[in-house]
């Protein structure tokens, strides 16, 4: 080696072969390429997240079309489809109790092209459910709450009770004399129910139905008694006075029941919201989730949104992909812990 750097070489034909120096390659071309490289690359990654989205994005909601929570989806997606400037399309994907319409997103691209518009009811499949094909946890990426609803405990108003207390003692004072409608085994109504018989001490019978449908006509004919369910869908009842709002099960009055008071307002210690929300699969980068969350979050806060939701006695609502992952792992644990309560002896089946 030389004092340059240079390394000396044998140069053929010479006497004793002579002796020249060969130069190293500078090392400025190559370094001024891998940066250039870099450059390149990280302009096109932020190239490719500014132009996010692309084209139009999929909400599968998992549940048939036409009842109320697809009536939300349709109404955020309209507005969400504004403030992103691509089209949200809502594409309905019933089966299963929910699973499918879940399990088609966990295992979807992670390029924030679909994502789950899913209820209440997909925390309580994780809860109930032992064979599902997904992880409520670990396959979706929490993006952001969009509307929030209060349960309505409501009764047949033929029954002598005026309101949760008296109720609670005509149960108390007719063990097993009583019963209360659900749509199904293991459905939110149903460990709502469960719940609620457990906090009061009262003894009521479960009558189970497949889906709303058959409920209501027996709770008017005065064939079951009770039935917890969501506000949008009980609000005409209660006005009409076909049945009686005893209580919502949320733990602040809702706006669209203000004169209906808690459980807790009635010394009942009770609390169970129902809420709906979007989500991602799993892997879909950050910068994406943080991008919906945001959107979602602008178009909730939009004036005819708001409107159109209370009006259906819904409550816009929007929230950072970090709240909503600590709420849904509070719901989780919530339902999770009404399943193995040993108190409710639930049958699931």
């Amino acid at each position: 080696m030389t004092a340059s750097g240079g390394k000396k070489a044998k140069i053929a034909g010479g006497k004793g072969g002579a002796t020249a120096m060969i130069p190293r390659p500078s090392a400025g071309p190559v370094l001024i390429a891998l940066a250039c490289a870099a450059i390149a690359l990280a302009n096109s990654g932020a190239a490719a997240q500014e132009a996010y989205p692309a084209k139009p994005i999929k909400l599968i909601v998992p549940l048939a079309a036409g009842g109320g929570i697809d009536f939300t989806a349709r109404a955020a997606a309209q507005k969400l489809s504004d403030v992103l400037g691509q089209q949200v399309v809502v594409e309905n994907q019933g089966g299963g109790g929910g699973t499918l319409g879940v399990n088609a997103v966990a295992r979807a691209a992670p390029d924030g092209y679909t994502l789950l518009y899913h209820s209440v009811t997909g925390v309580v499949s994780a809860a109930v459910g032992k064979d599902l094909p997904y992880d409520w946890l670990r396959d979706l990426a929490p993006v952001s709450l969009v509307t929030r609803f209060a349960p309505v405990l409501v009764i047949n108003p033929s029954l002598p009770a005026g309101d949760l207390k008296e109720f609670i003692a005509l149960a108390k004072a007719n063990p097993g004399k009583f019963s209360y409608g659900s749509s199904g085994p293991g459905t939110a109504i149903h460990l709502a129910s469960e719940l609620f018989k457990a906090a009061a001490g009262v003894d009521i019978v479960h009558v189970p139905y497949r889906g709303n449908a058959g409920v209501m006509p027996d709770l008017l004919a005065g064939r079951i008694a009770m039935l917890i369910d969501g506000v949008p869908a009980q609000a005409k009842n209660i006005e009409s006075g076909t049945v009686r709002a005893l209580a919502v099960t949320t733990r602040s009055r809702t706006p669209a029941l203000p004169n209906v008071p808690t459980m807790m307002e009635q010394g009942l210690d009770y609390e169970v919201p129902y809420w709906t929300a979007i989500y991602a699969p799993a892997a879909t980068p950050k910068a994406i989730v943080e991008r919906l969350a945001a959107d979602i979050a602008k178009a909730m806060k939009d004036p005819g949104v708001v409107d159109r939701l209370r009006q259906a006695g819904t409550e816009a609502v929007g929230s950072t992909p970090q709240e909503l992952d600590a709420f849904n792992r509070d719901q989780l644990a919530l339902y999770r812990g009404i399943v193995a309560d040993p108190r409710l002896k639930l049958n699931l089946q």
